[in-house]
């Protein structure tokens, strides 16, 4: 098998090559996360580590994280705020579950508990020409300037990458990009920022994620306390 090609020019992968190259980055990858998630285990005081985007738990994580403390065996939990790397840290080991959106994000290799499923709204700020409205399309914000997001695809976004949840209300309020975001955003809106519902943006979900290899009790029942904390949430409604 011809894993490079040789010529009168530099050396070049063949096709061959070229998988070998990606399926071995991939497993370097995994087994460096297997390390990490091994040390991690194996310190004296071991935890749990969730990642998360800054104020986007739907509200229902103190409850979930009140709910796992009372478990037996419940370790102490971390919660890491990031804005785009929740899904690489899950990857790559420094996180044991990350809050995720769906379908935005790539969840591939994860295993998933659907947690909340959210309409849309659009953030503006209050002299937007749309503030007033009651509902917009999608078809109003054409032309819109949209921010663009850490390692996610920029689906026609052209405004500048954002990178934390205050530095996002602050463009918007001046004026420079408009937001598409879950509606619980509401309970985090500066008084110089409106939220108008978006009929047609497709519903967004709220996932619980964790490696689909992952075999720590203390994850399963993080996952179980979760899960529990939901089936509350729906019987209550």
């Amino acid at each position: 098998m011809t894993l490079l090609q040789r010529g009168n020019g530099p050396v070049t992968l063949t096709a061959a090559g070229q998988v070998l190259l990606g399926e071995g980055k991939v497993a370097l990858a995994a087994v460096a996360a297997a390390v990490r998630r091994t040390q991690r285990a194996a310190h004296p005081d071991p935890r749990l580590v969730l990642a998360i985007k800054p104020g986007a738990d739907g509200g229902l994580l103190p409850d979930i994280l009140a709910a796992y403390r009372r478990m037996p065996g419940a370790l102490p939990v971390d919660v890491v705020c990031s804005f785009g790397e929740r899904a690489a840290m899950l990857r790559d080991g420094r996180a044991d579950a990350a809050m995720l959106y769906g379908p935005r994000e790539d969840i591939t290799g994860f295993a998933t508990e659907e947690l909340l499923t959210e309409d849309q709204v659009v953030v503006l700020p209050q002299g937007h020409r749309l503030a007033r409205r009651e509902t917009v399309s999608l078809a109003d914000l054409r032309g819109q300037t949209m921010p663009r997001w850490p390692h996610l695809p920029a689906d026609g976004a052209d405004g500048p990458e954002v990178h934390d949840a205050g530095e996002l209300m602050q463009l918007i309020a001046l004026g420079q990009v408009v937001a598409v975001l879950p509606e619980s955003v509401r309970s985090q809106l500066r008084h110089d920022l409106v939220c108008i519902p978006v009929t047609d943006a497709p519903a967004i979900t709220l996932l619980l994620a964790w490696p689909e290899a992952a075999t720590s009790l203390a994850m399963a029942k993080f996952v179980q306390a979760a899960t529990e904390r939901i089936k509350v949430g729906s019987s209550a409604v």
